[in-house]
């Protein structure tokens, strides 16, 4: 939990031009489009089964509550801004285990899956047309709760790119599942990245890119199992940034899963990736 301390103060002294801004909580009725209503109660009032509670991980308290409502608002408030802005992020979120009806792996609410059919509404009030969305999962989990959501909607694309042998163990289909092998370093992955995405393309045409940007497939993580360098991680997200830029997609992003041996580590990962944020949303402002 304390890497999220850690972020905010590092992007206040490191990135200072980042325009930092506390998270509005995701509402009964938002959650409500992804979510079993008898689920958002049972985790409003703590009357989950302690096997359900275990499942996800965390103790009940009513700040759990609170920081997965507001969690899941700050990706919300991403996508919004990402509109008129061209890149915003949450500073947390990417809570891909989440599913309709059940939490899991330290994860309430589906940030993601909220925020895509909430900005699915919107946009169909405001344009009367669909809004198709990508989620581009590179958390090195699979997003199994993101999958199961969306299993029979055409209108919301998910690529989740993943350690093969890694949690969850029981996988569900995403539209695109690319597993990788224990060990994989940079130029694996870098590929593997390459080809999911002109997969992406040949099949789906988004107007919202939501990208879990995990840090755990750094070699130093305790969870992770692959083998990525700063530099690698540097990588991946210029190119997850350019093919969405390219195409002048809206991107949000959401931090996802890290778990560094040593903290600052995972927190460096996250700043990198906020630096390449802002470096695209400079070529957004250019472009205007």
């Amino acid at each position: 939990m304390g890497k999220y301390e850690l972020l905010r103060a590092r992007l206040a002294s490191d990135l200072p031009d980042i325009d930092l801004h506390l998270s509005q909580p995701a509402s009964d009725g938002e959650l409500a489009l992804v979510h079993d209503p008898h689920y958002v109660t049972a985790i409003e009032e703590g009357s989950l089964s302690p096997q359900a509670q275990r499942e996800i991980g965390f103790p009940w308290n009513e700040g759990m509550v609170v920081r997965a409502r507001r969690s899941c608002g700050a990706t919300i408030q991403a996508a919004r801004t990402a509109f008129s802005e061209g890149v915003s992020g949450n500073l947390a979120g990417g809570t891909h285990h989440a599913y309709r009806d059940k939490g899991g792996g330290f994860c309430v609410f589906n940030d993601a899956a909220v925020t895509s059919r909430l900005m699915q509404a919107e946009w169909m009030r405001q344009h009367a047309r669909p809004l198709q969305v990508a989620i581009i999962d590179l958390d090195v989990h699979q997003g199994n709760g993101t999958a199961s959501i969306f299993a029979q909607d055409p209108s919301v694309f998910t690529l989740s790119l993943h350690g093969e042998k890694n949690f969850p163990f029981r996988k569900e289909d995403s539209d695109l599942d690319v597993a990788l092998p224990d060990g994989c370093r940079d130029d694996a992955y870098l590929e593997a990245l390459e080809q999911a995405l002109i997969t992406l393309e040949q099949r789906f045409e988004p107007g919202l890119v939501i990208y879990l940007a995990g840090a755990d497939p750094f070699e130093g993580d305790r969870l992770g199992r692959l083998k990525l360098t700063y530099d690698g991680l540097e990588a991946r997200d210029r190119r997850v940034f350019d093919w969405a830029f390219q195409r002048r997609l809206p991107l949000a992003f959401a931090m996802a899963g890290g778990y560094g041996t040593r903290i600052e580590e995972t927190v460096q990962v996250q700043v990198n990736t906020f630096r390449v944020a802002r470096a695209y949303w400079r070529h957004w402002q250019n472009r205007a």
